[in-house]
């Protein structure tokens, strides 16, 4: 169990036994264990948390109210002699229930995408080097972003439509850009990607997550896109999780496009759960059973937990996201003929 999560009371005067204390905490030398001598003459303790990143303020939680009423009239707004003469500034706080989508502490996180045995999945780190990472951020920066409502994006070869969750494969925008030839030819000549060695990628993603902001669970539209979809990380890190779906089992002649095109995975609580940490410079790849039958998610954290480490967000965390685009052979009267579509 993780814990407790704290928040403002809705009518800001509602009475509690925690208390939100400003003003004191590690950042300013004063810890955990000399803030609970202070506050435990005034009844027994539950504990004391950390109430954000800052380190300079804290939740202390009695087992009674009438407790935390009787620390709250004798140390809000008063200088407090045993920690350090600091004035604490005290509210009242309450438990506020877990967000639906929040990634419980009780998914283990992987380093390594063999951990999660989820065929056509993989993972290779230090994809680029550091020098490289700044030159593409550099050059995505020189061009204009589109903005969405919590992310930015640029789109190249071919536009992705969110409002139709598709494609208009009768307006492509050119070829994908020069500054991403060097990522594309070591793609095709990794060992890892052998599938990958023919294949031209012709469809570009470029997206910017500000600290806090994901993806909801979901399958990258199939009749947009082929089998291989890579992933590269830059500027932050983040953890990516796979949900499959009871609704949504892996079919080996032939995948769903009901997940992919509209469905709403997100309604069904009954779905299994892994997790893979991707650090900035490493490469995703998504495909076969991987690509169609796992959803793939972002929680939208500003901190992840990764075997026991907290590692905070970067300020930003931009990912190419490199497609094949999937022409439809409607004259023939098929989408494709290999196992993962069926004829229309």
């Amino acid at each position: 169990m993780g814990l407790p999560r704290f928040g403002r009371p809705k009518n800001g005067v509602e009475l509690s036994p925690n208390l939100y204390v400003a003003n004191c905490g590690p950042a300013v030398g004063i810890s955990h264990d000399d803030i609970a001598s202070v506050f435990c003459k005034f009844g027994e303790l539950k504990g004391v948390y950390a109430a954000d990143e800052s380190g300079t303020r804290v939740i202390v939680s009695f087992s009674e109210e009438g407790s935390a009423q009787s620390a709250f009239k004798a140390l809000d707004g008063t200088p407090c002699p045993e920690l350090g003469g600091r004035s604490l500034h005290i509210r009242y706080s309450v438990i506020q229930p877990t967000p639906k989508d929040e990634v419980s502490d009780m998914v283990p996180v992987s380093i390594n995408a063999s951990e999660l045995s989820i065929p056509g999945l993989y993972l290779v780190h230090n994809f680029i080097s550091a020098k490289e990472e700044e030159e593409l951020l550099q050059a995505v920066d020189s061009r204009p972003w589109n903005s969405l409502s919590k992310r930015r994006v640029q789109h190249y070869g071919y536009e992705f439509r969110y409002d139709i969750r598709n494609v208009n494969t009768r307006h492509c925008l050119g070829e994908l850009p020069s500054f991403v030839s060097p990522i594309l030819e070591r793609i095709s000549s990794c060992p890892t990607f052998k599938s990958a060695e023919h294949i031209v990628l012709d469809q570009l993603t470029v997206n910017e997550y500000p600290p806090g902001v994901g993806l909801s669970p979901h399958i990258d539209t199939h009749s947009a896109f082929e089998d291989l979809i890579f992933s590269l990380s830059l500027s932050g890190p983040c953890i990516m999780e796979f949900r499959k779906y009871e609704n949504g089992d892996w079919h080996t002649k032939v995948a769903s496009s009901a997940v992919s095109e509209g469905g709403s995975p997100e309604d069904d609580s009954n779905f299994l759960r892994k997790a893979i940490y991707l650090p900035p410079r490493s490469l995703l790849l998504l495909s076969g059973e991987a690509r169609y039958a796992w959803n793939h998610y972002i929680p939208h954290h500003k901190i992840d937990k990764v075997n026991g480490r907290v590692i905070r967000r970067a300020s930003r965390r931009v990912s190419f996201t490199f497609r094949k685009m999937f022409i439809l052979l409607m004259k023939c009267g098929f989408t494709r003929t290999d196992r993962y579509y069926i004829t229309i």
